[in-house]
């Protein structure tokens, strides 16, 4: 029992410095946003910070896990009307790079998240979403609706295409007119990933 207390009691830490760093690096960046000050919005000490994720570079990286897993799962929910499985998978990449419109995940996970936490493809976020568009790209190649080339590099290229695509919208100033230029440009690369046009044919009856 005390044990349970403990470890409930450490995670309602965890919930509240993750919280209050989010507000913090949305609104003043990684580098505007003072240890001091996000501790003391959370009511916390520099001490609880260290305990729970050894630095501020940890307590970013916490909340960059969190608001992709937000991402991800949102993306997947939007491609669910999409229709049959490959249009779902490629709305779902479409979905990705279109959140990079929203101020939040610019700078935090956009913005802020590479330049200090280095390469995305080592998130543990977006790992769980490689995995879960190789597991799909098989379902796809197993059904001869896509050509049967390796779906683990399938799905590295499709996801750092969505990414990288959302990194370039995010640090332009002309979000808005990108952004349909730079979707209509995944969906054509995608489509390279299709088989023969009779395949299309059967997935749309």
């Amino acid at each position: 029992m005390a044990e349970n207390k403990r470890a409930a009691s450490m995670e309602a830490t965890r919930a509240k410095l993750i919280k209050a760093a989010r507000a913090a690096f949305a609104d003043k960046g990684y580098a505007g946003a003072s240890m001091d000050d996000l501790t003391a919005q959370a009511g916390l000490t520099r001490g609880a910070l260290y305990h729970n994720f050894g630095d501020k570079r940890g307590l970013l990286a916490a909340v960059v896990n969190q608001i992709d897993e937000e991402m991800a799962h949102r993306a997947h929910t939007i491609a669910q009307g999409a229709g049959h499985d490959w249009e779902c998978l490629v709305a779902e990449g479409a979905a990705y790079i279109e959140m990079a419109l929203d101020p939040e995940i610019q700078r935090i996970v956009l913005l802020d998240g590479p330049a200090v936490l280095g390469d995305p493809s080592q998130w543990p976020s977006q790992n769980n979403c490689l995995a879960v568009t190789r597991t799909a790209i098989e379902g796809l190649i197993d059904k001869g609706l896509l050509k049967p080339v390796d779906a683990e590099a399938s799905a590295r290229l499709l996801s750092s295409a969505a990414f990288n695509a959302a990194l370039w919208i995010a640090a332009s100033d002309e979000r808005e007119v990108l952004l349909p230029k730079a979707i209509a440009a995944f969906r054509a690369l995608a489509s390279g990933l299709l088989a023969e046009p009779e395949a299309r044919s059967r997935d749309r009856r």
